[in-house]
């Protein structure tokens, strides 16, 4: 954070080392801003070019979908980094949900076996 020296103060988000980046700290001061950060950006401190701009590229889809389904005017003053935050939440939730289904055999093969949760 501060960019001095990392010196044995660590955070990973969600304690899950084989899908987030361990990121090093010099102080418990830097690690919690740290943790923070990552906290409210789905355990990424910094996007790489391509994460950033692949959430570029999922708006226009996102707008889409929102007129589609007549949702737009609740979302068309939102700022770009709510609307940001959105699309990263839908595919973080997206991506760990596979990863855990992949080490489970399906309920009934059915897409759709499971109960809405809201």
């Amino acid at each position: 954070m501060c960019g001095r020296e990392a010196r044995g103060f660590g955070y990973v988000h969600r304690l899950r080392h084989d899908i987030y980046p361990h990121y090093g700290f010099c102080s418990t001061r830097c690690q919690q801003a740290g943790a923070e950060i990552a906290r409210r950006s789905n355990g990424m401190i910094d996007k790489t070019a391509r994460e950033t701009q692949a959430i570029k590229d999922a708006r226009p889809l996102f707008a889409e979908a929102l007129t589609a389904l007549g949702l737009m005017e609740h979302f068309f003053n939102r700022s770009a980094a709510d609307i940001d935050r959105l699309i990263e939440a839908a595919v973080t939730g997206y991506v760990e949900s596979m990863q855990r289904q992949a080490s489970v055999p399906e309920r009934t093969g059915t897409a759709f076996d499971d109960p809405i949760p809201f």
